[in-house]
């Protein structure tokens, strides 16, 4: 592997080891980021997930070497950068990793090309111009080499301080939520790009955001943290269709959890559940799995299909506009509710009773909360 963390703690900035024992008996814990464990190959984008103070920026900040490691070991391509066990540090500026910020951090005072080549100064005039050409050329800005930042978009300033990150060429690039100040479309617009260029350069990155959409987007891995651990670490369909853990299910996209029953049915294990009975070969638990055979189903809003001759009805209770889509919010007649999106065509009131049907591809079951 080419990026490895094995079993990577450290604790919030400023916390001691007296701190920590305190909040530990408080029940509140210190530490940022707790026995996480995952890897990178070669070219490879993971990208993390997770709520606020899950420990996201604080895992990037330690990968580094902004943080010292409490426990853990963290390598590149085979060299160790930090092994807490032997008290090991690399410097960050001795790391080769490259890191791109929330703010651009752009020199207001600079043009382009000069914010791009701050950190060649170590190379000869004509090796540092060609870099600045190699990578302008790469974000497509080029054109814009004499330009101040002030002169620029955000969406530009954005691919600017990328360029500045991937000029001397680093082993990693660490990205914090580089879009978060942008507009949504402009996001959606650059996380595209990102992919692209990264893609282009083979550049190993590992990118943080709050936005599932993007995280979907760009990393050809993703991971969901919560609460500093790692709950899941795998590929976007696989945390999306088949979350590892009930945080994931809940986090991932417009989902509910209501009450399943397995039993044996005449094509195999089937769900019962209360708009009907889901059959998925691969996934279906058997009812050994849980007492009694109960369990609770993870329905997504797009496993509810909109059917007015649906046997099974449904109260509408909200509904959010989204453009091509509604967002409804359902109740059952039994009390259960379900989400659904509905296209925008079908404009039904609050408090309406619509058809719905369940299709499921994917059956996803927990322990019954």
């Amino acid at each position: 592997m080419f990026l490895a963390l094995d079993r990577v703690g450290l604790r919030y900035p400023g916390h001691s080891a007296a701190t920590a024992a305190t909040t530990a008996r408080a029940g509140t814990g210190a530490q940022a980021v707790q026995q996480l464990s995952l890897s990178l190959t070669t070219g490879q984008i993971g990208v993390l997930i997770g709520p606020s103070g899950c420990g996201k920026t604080s895992l990037l900040r330690c990968i580094a070497g902004l943080e010292r490691l409490e426990t853990g070991r963290i390598s590149i391509a085979g060299e160790t950068l930090a092994d807490a066990s032997q008290g090991l540090h690399i410097a960050p500026e001795a790391r080769r990793i490259g890191m791109v910020f929330q703010d651009y951090a752009l020199f207001p005072h600079l043009s382009v090309a000069d914010n791009v080549g701050f950190g060649l100064r170590h190379l000869a005039r004509t090796q540092r111009a060609e870099r600045i050409q190699e990578v302008l050329d790469l974000v497509g800005l080029a054109h814009a080499a004499k330009r101040a930042p002030h002169q620029l978009s955000g969406g530009q300033q954005q691919r600017v301080a990328l360029a500045r990150a991937l000029a001397p060429a680093p082993r990693l690039l660490l990205l914090d939520e580089p879009f978060s100040s942008l507009d949504v479309d402009l996001r959606e617009h650059l996380s595209q790009e990102l992919r692209g260029i990264l893609n282009r350069s083979g550049t190993t990155a590992l990118f943080v955001t709050h936005d599932q959409a993007e995280a979907f987007a760009i990393g050809d891995v993703v991971g969901v943290m919560h609460q500093g651990q790692l709950e899941q670490w795998d590929a976007a369909y696989t945390v999306y269709h088949r979350p590892a853990t009930r945080f994931v299910a809940d986090f991932i996209g417009h989902g509910v959890f209501t009450p399943g029953h397995i039993v044996v049915g005449p094509n195999g294990p089937e769900v019962q559940t209360p708009v009907g009975a889901l059959i998925d070969a691969e996934a279906c638990a058997l009812a050994s799995a849980y007492p009694g055979g109960r369990c609770d189903v993870l329905l997504r809003a797009d496993d509810i299909i909109h059917d007015d001759l649906a046997p099974v009805q449904a109260q509408i209770e909200r509904k959010i506009f989204r453009g091509a889509d509604f967002l409804y919010t359902l109740r059952l007649a039994s009390g259960e509710r379900l989400m659904a999106h509905v296209p925008s065509h079908h404009d039904h009131h609050v408090g309406e009773w619509i058809g719905i049907r369940v299709n499921v591809d994917h059956v996803v079951t927990f322990p019954a909360a």
